[in-house]
């Protein structure tokens, strides 16, 4: 396995350079993979009412001619104040982005490069706090990450103790190996990776797939 220098718990440590040493050419794909996540988080909670909808406005409110005013057959026209909404939100709209599931690894491949070119991830042998305690998650945050804010900790896989210790961290996100994400990766000021979680993320990311 091609390794690539990266900073470290332990000067030993490396990484997996066909993922975190590629070449990134342009941020075109990495662009589409971070407005895929946020096209997948979006909900469409807006909800206009047609004319339909709208109770009251049953009475024509003038005569139909005489008046000198134009016709109308409800106060619940949509150019009147109150009235109904023309091709307003509806509450069923789709906003989801489709992106292909080897165009999303290269994307990740990428990301992961910028991320150990610019020094921010970080080896560690274990993530796991087997006493639950946020004091033992705050001190190995200061340890890597005593400057910068938003912290991204890698694991091979979520244990109750381990989520208990960082839940009450709001810019420490605690994610699996295989659900790494280009938005995480790209917001994150530091990485934290477990080595077993490494090892993961190679046999996930690794190949040319």
């Amino acid at each position: 396995m091609a390794t690539a220098p990266t900073k470290s718990a332990k000067p030993s440590a490396s990484l997996p350079e066909e993922i975190f040493a590629v070449e990134v050419k342009n941020h075109e794909l990495l662009k589409l993979a971070y407005n895929v996540y946020l096209a997948e988080s979006r909900t469409s909670a807006a909800r206009t009412k047609t004319r339909g909808e709208i109770s009251g406005g049953g009475k024509k409110p003038w005569r139909q001619k005489g008046t000198g005013r134009a016709r109308f057959g409800s106060s619940r026209n949509p150019i009147w104040r109150g009235g109904g909404i023309v091709f307003g939100p509806r509450g069923n709209e789709n906003y989801k982005l489709n992106i292909s599931k080897t165009a999303k690894r290269v994307a990740l491949r990428q990301a992961l490069s910028l991320a150990n070119k610019a020094n921010k991830i970080v080896i560690v042998d274990t993530l796991a706090f087997d006493s639950g305690k946020t004091k033992d998650a705050v001190a190995l945050v200061a340890k890597h990450n005593p400057i910068s804010r938003r912290t991204l900790m890698v694991v091979e896989s979520k244990d109750p103790a381990t989520i208990r210790a960082t839940a009450n961290l709001q810019d420490v996100k605690l994610i699996s190996a295989r659900y790494l994400t280009v938005f995480d990766i790209l917001n994150a000021d530091t990485i934290i990776m477990a080595r077993p979680a490494i090892a993961i993320v190679h046999e996930w990311l690794g190949g040319k797939s």
